[in-house]
């Protein structure tokens, strides 16, 4: 070490250069890191989707769920099979270990599925595998408002639509809320039999009429001429003209035998803004482009298209990019002005400008240094590195500030300043070496954190771990080498405030040296209030309680409307009226965006569901709301029970709320029975209602929707040559419609649909008359061949591990999720249940306990690798031993800051307690490592004890008051994107104060007792 800090002093250009290097970089390398809100997450999941139209969930459930869950349970590291069985479609999910290659898992499961292919029905459409891709969820929802929304939808499908995706980084742009326009042709099926021609007549007809194909070529003097025949439609009256020769041995016009018209397709779904129809146009960016960069030109042409199109409105209504800009801004404002207050404990301390810019660069260089690291190793700017900086700043001067120190100690001495630089720097340097590295350590078992967790965290402690040895390098080059240049030792008092400090600060040593006289001599009753310190505060751990993952307070929250099956849209934006009207009585709200008959998320529908529809609610920003968001929520679910006929639930669209932990809790219940399951189920939700802190507690089981089901009578159908298929095929042509060709007018493209004349859906009575065609060419009513009935069955089967289940899900408010589940469970316990029927908890719960178990292995692993580098550091296995005591009290000051705070246990709050491991043992190694080398002088242990603690009592205080003060403004968390670093700011700070009080008087009684039971075996042996 002493070349390292020889050669930064004599070499002064050479340090100054390498500044130069890392700051040109570093600056390089800001300009190119991306954006985001949280790390690059590798979710590994996929998922087998198989389609079997006409069936129910029962036979997709046999035929196609159970055999698919079957091959791929023999998948490698598959952690949790899930599935779902619907109508005419099978989807089952697959969870891998963290780490797993999806690429060839998803290969694997093709190659399994591929063994099972010829055992699926016939009909149904080989299985497809895909990846679960967080990408995949939409950045931005705008809203487009006009008079007209017929022309409003035209608008946006050909002015707006392309050219957003144009724009580089957007991957695809979904459009809803408007309607198409269709040629229909209505017939009478009875009316087409007395005409000897049927609906598939019709429609080959016009496929084969509506065709444009190419002839050949043939000469035309010297010049080559294509021959082209064209025959496609050029308007709906060339449709209706068109002839068609009938069996009976006359043609006649379309338009003669069948209603032919332009007409809208029937609302499948509905948008609006603040309660005005509009169009909704949703934006996916492309995975490897960052959310801020695309967000940035969609706002950017939005603009321009604004400009242009003056007669309609365009409403932003989703943006994950606001939340991201402001959470990483507030971020980054806090930890710059933890930054000021450790600058300023500096000034306090060292009473000179120029001594404190000695340390204090060391902020700005190892944060620019930084930046390379992370860019060069394919870190982001996120909530999670952004809060590394935030929580290493204080400690990025704690190395400047021991070397420092010791050189201002040598400079007293008499030394010169070039020489004060080199041993001063030299002689701390193996202590701020082995203190940098024991904080690294901690970092180290994150890797082996499995799960989301340790996707999350991993830049975290990349991040921290970059930064702290940045600090290191510099605080052993820049920091002696300036010190030498500029370091001044004054002998007068400065002004009467730094004189006051220092009278305050010399009164507290004096207190302090009588205080550890007193100690030395009073050991074993230290030690025994330490005991009940350490052991009461970790007793407040049960008070607070435990929760997987702080909720993000984005702004935003999520209304989901559900009516009973069968429902019409009309009736879902009649109750959906309602909800705007309840939601905009609240002034912090700002737009509302409702989309009915869509899916449960804010992108495009999966199918048409018109009993269901989602209000998405953006509120004012965060320091102009008078309540936060879970309050409003809880005050919205509450009005919103008042409107009667829907089920309606509200979820804050937070990292928690989308899907990250799942629900607060859920409660999976496994069995073979759907009606034993769906009674329990109803037992759950009662009893989990009864519990303090639930809202909207609903089962995940739905009733499917009423169905006419059509039996054939096979005695007569066989007697007129029908075949199930025949039959069921004329029906969904009849009352569905049948797709025949296209109309293409002014680039635009227009279904031709051929379908039954109205009537024939109007009542069962009429239904059952639907003229069916015989092998003969006559027709016979479907009454006559078949019977009915009206039933109704799940809409829905569930299964976990192979097993059928159904969840009972709850919301909370103003209570931690590990204590809701204690009451649940103490309840659930008195619960008879059925033979062969259990329950587990699901959700953040599941989560919870996965995170906690993985975390307490990373904290002891943590806790063994510091252990290892002290008793490198002091080839010695007693004096880590002393030091490491400081880490269990710092885990007294965590839960007590937890309480104080009240705030929940959580995954943050863990990864606090890691961190802690690190950095408390950094003032034991400098108290430590300074009372042994007096030792090496011949000092009774008593006096090399006072003496120690005297003189490092000053650089404890200020790297101890610098982390404090620069963590502070994050535990606050009075922005948005703070919720993440309150509890881990919040356990760290409350660690290192209690610890390095406890520390100045526990550590050096320990070192005296052991030092005697050293002595007392050496006489021994």
């Amino acid at each position: 070490m002493m070349k390292v800090s020889n050669w930064s002093v004599n070499r002064p250009i050479s340090v100054f250069m390498m500044m130069g290097i890392i700051l040109l970089l570093g600056a390089v390398s800001l300009s190119r890191l991306p954006m985001d809100l949280l790390p690059k997450m590798n979710i590994p999941v996929a998922v087998v989707n198989t389609q079997y139209i006409g069936a129910g969930p029962l036979e997709i459930e046999n035929l196609i769920t159970r055999p698919i869950e079957e091959t791929v349970a023999t998948v490698n590291n598959v952690k949790h099979i899930n599935s779902v069985s619907t109508e005419g479609s099978s989807v089952v999910i697959i969870e891998f270990d963290q780490g797993t290659d999806m690429d060839f898992a998803t290969l694997e499961i093709r190659e399994k599925i591929d063994l099972v292919k010829r055992f699926l029905p016939q009909d149904a459409i080989d299985p497809m595998v895909l990846k679960i891709d967080p990408n995949a969820l939409p950045i931005m929802a705008i809203g487009v408002i006009g008079e007209d929304i017929d022309k409003l939808q035209d608008t946006v499908e050909h002015r707006i639509k392309p050219r957003l995706e144009r724009l580089e980084g957007v991957a695809a742009v979904g459009v809803s809320g408007g309607r198409e326009k269709n040629v229909e042709i209505k017939i009478d099926p009875t009316y087409l039999a007395e005409q000897k021609i049927n609906q598939q007549q019709l429609s080959a007809l016009l496929r084969g009429e509506n065709i444009n194909l190419p002839g050949g070529e043939i000469k035309d003097g010297s010049k080559n001429l294509m021959v082209r025949t064209i025959g496609e439609f050029r308007s709906i009256d060339e449709i209706k003209n068109l002839p068609v020769p009938l069996p009976i041995g006359i043609t006649t016009r379309l338009q003669d035998i069948a209603e032919v018209r332009f007409v809208e397709e029937e609302r499948t779904q509905l948008a609006r803004v603040n309660g005005i129809p509009s169009i909704r146009v949703t934006l996916q960016k492309q995975p490897t482009f960052n959310t801020i960069q695309v967000t940035n030109a969609v706002n950017r042409e939005i603009k321009e298209i604004q400009q242009e199109l003056d007669d309609i409105e365009i409403e932003t209504v989703i943006d994950q990019s606001l939340f991201i800009r402001r959470s990483i801004g507030n971020v980054a404002t806090t930890a710059a002005f933890g930054g000021l207050l450790a600058v300023l404990v500096l000034f306090l301390f060292t009473k000179n400008m120029r001594n404190t810019l000695v340390i204090a660069l060391s902020i700005p260089i190892s944060i620019i240094a930084t930046f390379t690291l992370m860019y060069f190793t394919g870190l982001t700017l996120n909530l999670l590195s952004l809060g590394g900086f935030a929580l290493g700043i204080g400690m990025l001067v704690d190395n400047g500030i021991v070397v420092l120190e010791n050189i201002y100690r040598f400079r007293e001495e008499g030394y010169s300043a070039k020489d004060a630089a080199i041993y001063g720097a030299t002689e701390v340097a193996s202590a701020v070496t082995a203190s940098t590295f024991t904080t690294v350590a901690v970092f180290i078992p994150i890797v082996f954190v499995e799960g989301m967790t340790g996707e999350i965290f991993k830049e975290l402690a990349l991040t921290v771990t970059f930064a702290l040895l940045a600090s290191l390098v510099i605080s052993l080059t820049l920091v002696p080498m300036l010190s030498s240049k500029i370091l001044k030792v004054k002998n007068k008092k400065s002004n009467k405030v730094f004189q006051r400090i220092d009278n305050v600060f010399q009164r507290v040593n004096d207190k302090y040296i009588i205080l550890l006289k007193w100690s030395l001599q009073h050991r074993l009753g230290v030690l025994l209030l330490t005991f009940i310190i350490f052991f009461s505060s970790i007793l407040s751990v049960v008070w607070v309680g435990a929760e997987y993952f702080p909720e993000f307070d984005e702004g935003t929250f999520k209304i989901n409307i559900m009516l009973p099956q069968g429902s019409s849209l009309e009736s879902t934006e009649e109750i959906v009226q309602k909800v705007e009207q309840v939601v905009a009585d609240y002034e912090d709200v700002e737009v509302i965006f409702s989309n009915i008959g869509g899916g449960d998320e804010f992108f495009s529908s999966y199918g048409y569901r018109p009993h269901r529809a989602s209000v998405d609610v953006r509120l004012v920003p965060y320091n102009s709301r008078k309540q936060n968001t879970l309050k409003i929520i809880d005050e919205v679910r509450n009005d919103l029970i008042k409107i009667p006929g829907a089920e309606i639930t509200v979820s804050n669209l937070s990292l928690v709320g989308m899907g990250f932990a799942g629900e607060a809790v859920e409660v999976e219940i496994r069995g073979d029975s759907l009606d034993i399951l769906q009674d329990i189920s109803q037992s759950f939700m009662e009893i989990i209602q009864t519990v303090e802190g639930t809202r909207e507690v609903t089962s995940n089981f739905t009733e499917g929707r009423p169905q006419l089901e059509v039996y054939l009578n096979r005695d007569i159908t066989s007697l007129y040559g029908l075949q199930t298929f025949q039959v069921a095929t004329s029906i969904r042509n009849i009352i569905q419609g049948m797709d025949t060709t296209k109309l293409r007018i002014d680039g635009k493209e227009h279904n031709i649909v051929i379908k039954g004349e109205d009537y024939l859906k109007d009542g069962i009575g009429n239904f059952m008359q639907t003229p069916i065609e015989t092998m003969l060419g006559n027709t016979v009513p479907l009454e006559q061949i078949t019977e009915y009935r009206i039933a109704q069955g799940p809409s829905a089967i569930r299964r976990s591990s192979q097993v059928r289940t159904i969840s009972v899900t709850a919301a909370i408010i103003n209570r931690d999720v590990n204590s809701v589940i204690s009451d649940i469970e103490d309840k659930l316990q008195h619960y008879p249940l059925p033979a062969g029927y259990t329950y587990q908890y699901r959700g953040q719960m599941e989560q919870l306990e996965e995170a906690f178990a993985n975390l307490a292995l990373a904290v002891i692993l943590a806790i063994l690798l510091v252990y290892m580098i002290l008793a490198s550091q002091f080839q010695s296995l007693l004096y880590p031993f002393t030091i490491m005591l400081s880490v269990p009290l710092a885990f007294s000051g965590g839960a007590l800051a937890l309480l104080l705070r009240g705030q929940p246990l959580s995954v943050p709050a863990v990864i606090g307690l890691i961190v802690l491991a690190g950095i408390v043992v950094n003032n034991g190694i400098v108290l430590i490592d300074y009372i042994n080398l007096l030792r090496k002088e011949s000092k009774e242990i008593n006096d090399a004890i006072i003496m120690a603690g005297s003189t490092r009592l000053r650089p404890i205080a200020m790297t101890t008051l610098t982390t404090v003060l620069g963590l502070l403004p994050l535990a606050i968390g009075i922005n948005e994107g703070s919720e993440v670093q309150i509890p881990l700011a919040t356990v760290v700070i409350g660690g290192l104060l209690l610890s390095t009080l406890l520390t100045l008087i526990v550590l050096p009684v320990v070192y005296s007792i052991l030092n005697d039971v050293k002595l007392h075996i050496i006489k021994r042996e």
